[in-house]
């Protein structure tokens, strides 16, 4: 099977040396390429000869230039639509899913840990899609955490649009809203008649709600809500294709660099509690 795992990018990183794995420089548009010699592990791709740069997203049928917006799903697309494989998947430079145990980790460092491509290929023959491990929030429901975090009418337009053009979805939608864990961080490996069902879906979803915002009144950061949205959207449609047979397998995820806990949960508490508004990553 010919599994290609794309790592969304924005700046120079070090990444696995495992052929399943395509650094891809995610909004590109406008912008610089990343050099291969910048990012340990990389291979340069055969297209890129004369640049020495990684893959770009606004190679071929792209929508690079909504990145500001759609966030890794700028590369998503462009692995959707232009890159051919068996499987596709999508991580982060500094998010990897991983089934190496934590002291394996601590002995071998985490670059060595990620999911190979023999661990990926074991895990597509005990299920359709790999998901990531859930995130659980606890005194949360995924849409009273966005109400809290960010902007509630999002995802409020987001189920107005699936009432009204993917009704069977409906009953999947309530369902994810009030609960309180979810497969986050628009991670995922699926082979390619998933990946087309789940892409066709998103992406309509997602270009009818840009339609209803105006995201040049929006600071940066709040700008990036159709990426955020699409985290809770795909526990939608996980729901709804398991619902007809499809399977999942969680795998967990491990982050390349220290995450700061207190920082996260002091905001967590302050957005629940105090009514404040994320201005800023966790």
């Amino acid at each position: 099977m010919d599994i290609k795992i794309l790592i969304a990018c924005h700046k120079p990183y070090q990444v696995p040396e495992d052929d399943a794995y395509l650094p891809l420089q995610v909004g590109a548009y406008g912008k610089k390429g990343i050099r291969v010699k910048e990012c340990q592990g990389a291979k340069l791709p055969h297209k890129h000869q004369e640049t020495g740069a990684i893959s770009r997203d606004d190679d071929g049928d792209n929508i690079s230039q909504k990145n500001p917006y759609y966030c890794e799903l700028t590369g998503l697309y462009f692995g959707w639509k232009n890159v051919k494989a068996d499987a596709l998947g999508l991580v982060h430079y500094r998010r990897y899913f991983s089934m190496k145990s934590r002291a394996y980790r601590k002995l071998h460092g985490a670059f060595k840990s990620v999911l190979s491509y023999d661990e990926a290929a074991a895990l597509l023959t005990r299920a359709n899609v790999v998901v990531p491990q859930k995130r659980r929030y606890y005194i949360e429901s995924l849409y009273s955490h966005y109400a809290h975090t960010l902007d509630a009418n999002h995802l409020d337009l987001a189920k107005d649009i699936i009432e009204r053009d993917y009704p069977e979805f409906i009953p999947f939608v309530n369902q994810v809203y009030n609960r309180t864990w979810g497969y986050m961080f628009n991670m995922a490996i699926m082979p390619k008649k998933y990946l087309d069902k789940y892409c066709t879906w998103i992406f309509d979803i997602l270009g009818k709600l840009e339609q209803q915002i105006d995201v040049t009144q929006l600071d940066a950061f709040s700008a990036r809500l159709f990426g955020r949205v699409s985290e809770i959207l795909f526990n939608v449609w996980i729901e709804k294709m398991q619902s007809e047979g499809m399977s999942i397998v969680e795998c967990p995820v491990i982050d390349m660099e220290r995450i700061n806990w207190p920082k996260k949960i002091i905001g967590f508490l302050q957005a629940k509690f105090m009514g404040k508004k994320y201005s800023q990553s966790m």
